[in-house]
């Protein structure tokens, strides 16, 4: 089966959200079988900056939806966007 990557866009809740420790907390909500590629902090606007991130999983494991809800239920966060996902 072919694995897939998926870019997220976690907007956090406000600036002053620490984003090293929201990712650390979002390296163990992921759901078993989704790792953790590239990540990134991007600046958004007014000293606000989001993570970009890429995770991969195995196709057959479905939509991105139980990523987004894990993702989405941590304290700290406002968004998360799919902008990307694509065949490895």
């Amino acid at each position: 089966m072919a694995r897939v990557v998926v870019t997220l866009k976690v907007m956090p809740e406000d600036v002053d959200v620490d984003l090293e420790s929201l990712l650390e907390r979002i390296k163990a909500a992921i759901p078993d079988g989704t790792d953790l590629r590239a990540n990134e902090i991007v600046p958004v606007a007014f000293g606000l900056k989001a993570l970009r991130m890429n995770v991969a999983r195995e196709e057959s494991m479905g939509g991105t939806d139980d990523i987004e809800e894990a993702i989405g239920s941590l304290e700290g966060v406002a968004q998360v966007e799919v902008e990307m996902v694509s065949r490895m």
